[in-house]
């Protein structure tokens, strides 16, 4: 699993011009079964997003084609865990530790 923080590096407008473009993709990899939750820091200085059944390889390439990214107003930060226990609803996403 990974979480993803973003940190906005562009003034609001240019944050603000893109969020639509950048919605639509976090509604896309909800889709696809990538995102488990996403939202604003606050203070609104960037963003968390909460990622899961990809490689690392994988999350960065989907990261560089983040709207956000292309627009060149945040910069990511990806780390990786291995999530051996999560609440009950999100049983699914429970995994083991390497051996």
């Amino acid at each position: 699993m990974f979480v993803l923080e973003l940190t906005y590096t562009a003034p609001m407008e240019r944050v603000d011009a893109a969020l639509r473009e950048h919605v639509e993709w976090l509604n896309e990899q909800y889709a696809t079964g990538h995102f488990i939750a996403a939202g604003r820091k606050v203070p609104r200085d960037g963003g968390v997003i909460l990622a899961a059944g990809m490689d690392r390889a994988a999350v960065e390439r989907l990261v560089a084609e983040d709207p956000f990214s292309i627009a060149d107003v945040c910069t990511y930060r990806i780390t990786e865990f291995v999530a051996t226990t999560t609440a009950p609803a999100l049983e699914q996403y429970r995994e083991q530790l390497p051996s």
